[in-house]
């Protein structure tokens, strides 16, 4: 019996993550990472541009980063009580770093950080509703589980990911379209007395690379002001790669609140949500602040040398121009490829961030454009650049990243690869059975 037959045995699906059980790589078992690359039992190599939805910016298994969690570790254990030197230092960088962070917390995850957010925004608030955007996750949290990527006939309603949540919470819960300026003015006109909060990924990241525009962003900023509802900028993914002050740093909009994760700590678990002091404050880490807050491994020693060592290093070399450069050489000689193959399509993305889309121009501004991608053909290459050991996730809509550890050679690579896997995509007409490869929505409400 193989591992991923004992798996299926003792682990629902044979997986710990509903998006890790890949139609087709269902006995895939990774052994062992390393800078760029990652391993399978079977000693197949594979150039990874998937990079686990993120956090490894600097590669793999980066030296200087393990190198603080051993020294960490040869020290310092998990006491939960108190706080400890590292703990401290982070905390510093965060608020030197992020605009918008006076006070910061840790968490163990990215889920944990905006749950908090939604939960101090109704108390601080009074109010009851949540305003999210069509095609943003922000976690598995019942009030944002919702409306992420859904199919055609579940836009403008619940369209919930999950069983199981409770259709009150859901409708706390108002769903616009994003870079859709009108629907936000609407909404803050007839519910602005009763909206705690707006939380989006400033750039949607999670069905590939939405760009925002200017204004959206700055009309989200003055409603908020305007109706005293908390702005939520979810810098999970966009946070530490797009920018060391994240996305609003690059965007110049300074929101209430903001959630970090993945990249910070370059894969250790680790979470944050900082924001104004004033909205801090009211949680329990204070002595008598009304907002519980609590955690035991908030603050792991591990995770926190982790995060510190990431940030020193994003500080101290020159890892976004590294990144940003090979990510702007992907996107733009990804693109006159599909020019030459007289293939429809679109290649954006952000930084160190790229995505093509099987679909004609221009770029993709809301989650409705994407409705016309071609899922078969989308799915159906990167089924083919897994065969010849260059792995994009090939699931629908998936968004692939470069580190500091990939090379001009990696992408030469990723390049003759693609020609390759778009060819045979092409010959075979892209993959003909796309269940369970449009994740993330269609639960029934």
């Amino acid at each position: 019996m193989t591992l991923a037959e004992r798996a299926r045995r003792v682990i629902p699906g044979g997986v710990n993550s509903g998006q890790r059980s890949i139609p087709g790589l269902t006995d895939l078992v990774i052994t062992r990472t390393q800078g760029s690359r990652f391993w399978d039992s079977t000693g197949r190599e594979f150039t990874d541009y998937h990079a686990a939805f993120g956090p490894p910016l600097l590669g793999h298994n980066d030296p200087d980063v393990a190198a603080a969690v051993a020294a960490a570790r040869a020290s310092l254990s998990l006491t939960g009580v108190a706080v400890t030197e590292g703990e401290v230092l982070l905390a510093e960088q965060l608020v030197e770093l992020v605009p918008s962070i006076e006070k910061v917390l840790l968490t163990s995850t990215g889920s944990e950080a905006t749950f908090h957010a939604l939960r101090l925004a109704r108390a601080v608030t009074g109010r009851r509703l949540v305003v999210k955007f069509q095609g943003c996750y922000h976690g598995w949290h019942d009030a944002v589980s919702l409306n992420v990527i859904s199919a055609p006939d579940r836009i403008g309603r619940p369209d919930p990911t999950s069983t199981g949540i409770l259709p009150e919470v859901l409708d706390a819960t108002l769903v616009l379209r994003f870079n859709d300026v009108e629907a936000v003015r609407r909404a803050f006109a007839d519910h602005g007395d009763d909206i705690a909060a707006v939380i989006l990924e400033p750039v949607p990241h999670n069905v590939g690379a939405l760009l925002p525009t200017d204004d959206f962003l700055r009309t989200l900023r003055e409603e908020c002001t305007r109706a005293g509802s908390v702005l939520v900028f979810d810098e999970v993914i966009t946070g530490f790669r797009h920018a060391l002050g994240g996305y609003q740093e690059v965007a110049g909009i300074v929101p209430d609140l903001t959630t970090l994760g993945k990249a910070i700590a370059n894969g250790a678990p680790v979470g944050a949500l900082g924001g104004r002091a004033d909205l801090m404050e009211h949680f329990s880490s204070r002595p008598g602040g009304p907002v519980f807050f609590a955690g035991t491994y908030n603050g792991h020693p591990d995770v926190v040398a982790a995060a510190s060592a990431t940030v020193r290093k994003l500080r101290e070399e020159p890892v976004h121009e590294h990144v940003f450069r090979l990510g702007d050489r992907v996107r733009r000689e990804l693109d006159a490829l599909y020019r030459g193959l007289d293939v429809p399509a679109v290649v954006t993305g952000f930084g160190s961030v790229f995505v093509t889309y099987f679909m004609p121009g221009p770029a993709p501004r809301s989650y409705d454009d994407l409705l016309a991608n071609d899922a078969s053909r989308f799915v159906g290459y990167r089924r083919h650049l897994v065969e010849q050991g260059v792995f994009e996730l090939p699931l629908n809509l998936k968004r692939s990243h470069l580190s500091y550890a990939h090379t001009d050679a990696d992408v030469d690579r990723l390049l003759e690869a693609t020609e390759r896997a778009v060819g045979a995509m092409l010959a075979d007409g892209g993959a003909d059975d796309l269940r369970h490869t449009s994740t993330m929505g269609g639960a029934p409400h």
